[in-house]
């Protein structure tokens, strides 16, 4: 039970605590809830984690749910699984359920439930007594309406509840904390020409994940930012011949939350109090804000000046190709700065299409540093998700278009 004691306590210490190491070479930058950044569905984790721009899926609404007005499926279900730390422990997963209904030939709503599982853990007091055996959880659940605003353009917005419940309440270490938090997204797709090739241009732009922060103590006043997120990117799909075709994309993300400062410290190395509940910052900017500050003030507050802004940054690139609408190979490349997390790998996948059921797959090979092996917790795991698609009812339920 020890490692999973250790997993417990590496998923608080990713709730909001000021990050040690703030110096030229590290300045990570910490939130609640850090699952609600996972990509959830094989598809796009196939792809390098991307998905602002994509052709749209059940799986949107993680990505941009303004694609859901060009969703071609009257309904369509969909089910995805994550296992976590598989080379940990057995029981830690991620599940995604989503479902999106046209309503209209302009309009979709959508809804989706993230469930994170951190699998039983045995609780251990400061004397080494046994506490219990509890299983901590979190959770998120999204509601959105999305609408198109002319032939080629559409819009949407989402809300979310969040739920995070980390000690079930053992010995008054942390309380459940919860959050309610809304999504914003545009999403544009439009027919174009390369020579005498006919192509599918899009690009998308979203911001996640704008809400309330959330505090894990009763006694405790501090409160930590979620992980608010700017998502924008375009796409290319090529459509090679009547059989072929092959889709480019590129997400770039950012972090809308404070970048943490690097504080005065004393002869021995601690932070020096300022009087006033805190401590003197030596560079960067006082975290402590309000949300909307917190998202304009994450352009321009880190320590190292526009340099480690830049750095702030993350970038996935990938490609998608299909067979005769039936098969799909994928792959992509995710990239984060080393002093943001250092977060590299490459990423494989495919999927495979019969009449209304789709089935994707997806594999993560770290490739940061020397040394790839424990670098990823999803390292040498396969993810999959399973859909199900509905055109009108009464009519032919044969997919006509599905990448």
């Amino acid at each position: 039970m020890f490692k999973k004691s250790l997993v417990v306590l590496v998923c608080l210490l990713m709730t909001g605590v000021i990050a040690k190491a703030q110096d030229s070479e590290y300045n990570v930058i910490p939130t609640a809830v850090p699952a609600l950044m996972i990509a959830p569905d094989a598809r796009s984790a196939g792809m390098g984690d991307l998905g602002v721009s994509t052709s749209p899926d059940v799986y949107s609404m993680h990505w941009n749910p303004a694609k859901y007005a060009f969703i071609e499926d009257d309904l369509s279900l969909g089910l995805a699984y994550t296992p976590w730390l598989r080379k940990l422990v057995p029981d830690m997963n991620i599940a995604y359920l989503a479902v999106s209904k046209r309503v209209s030939s302009k309009s979709t709503i959508a809804g989706t439930l993230r469930y994170f599982n951190l699998g039983d853990i045995n609780f251990r007091g400061d004397n080494n007594e046994d506490l219990g055996t509890y299983r901590p959880n979190e959770f998120a659940v999204d509601l959105c309406y999305s609408r198109k605003l002319g032939d080629y353009l559409s819009a949407a917005v989402a809300g979310r509840f969040i739920y995070s419940n980390l000690t079930q309440g053992v010995k008054n270490y942390s309380t459940p904390a919860w959050s309610i938090a809304a999504d914003i997204g545009v999403y544009y797709q439009r027919p174009v020409y390369l020579g005498s090739v006919d192509a599918d241009f899009s690009w998308g732009v979203a911001i996640t994940n704008m809400g309330s922060k959330m505090n894990y103590s009763d006694a405790n006043s501090k409160s930590d930012f979620i992980p608010t997120n700017l998502r924008l990117g375009p796409s290319l799909k090529i459509n090679i011949d009547e059989y072929n075709s092959i889709a480019l994309s590129i997400d770039i993300n950012k972090l809308l939350v404070p970048t943490p400062p690097i504080y005065a410290r004393d002869s021995v190395g601690n932070p020096i109090p300022d009087g006033h509940g805190g401590f003197i910052i030596e560079k960067g900017m006082d975290p402590n804000v309000s949300v909307l500050k917190g998202m304009i003030q994450s352009f321009y507050d880190a320590p190292g000046g526009f340099s480690e802004e830049l750095k702030e940054f993350t970038f996935s690139v990938g490609a998608e190709y299909w067979y005769n609408k039936v098969f799909a190979a994928r792959a992509g490349f995710f990239h984060e700065s080393k002093m943001k997390g250092n977060r590299r790998y490459l990423t494989f996948g495919a999927g495979l299409r019969y009449n209304v059921f789709a089935l994707d797959v997806s594999y993560l090979v770290p490739v940061n540093g020397k040394s790839t092996s424990g670098t990823n917790p999803l390292e040498g795991t396969l993810r999959f998700d399973l859909t199900f698609n509905i055109n009108k009812w009464g009519e032919n339920t044969k997919l006509e278009k599905v990448n």
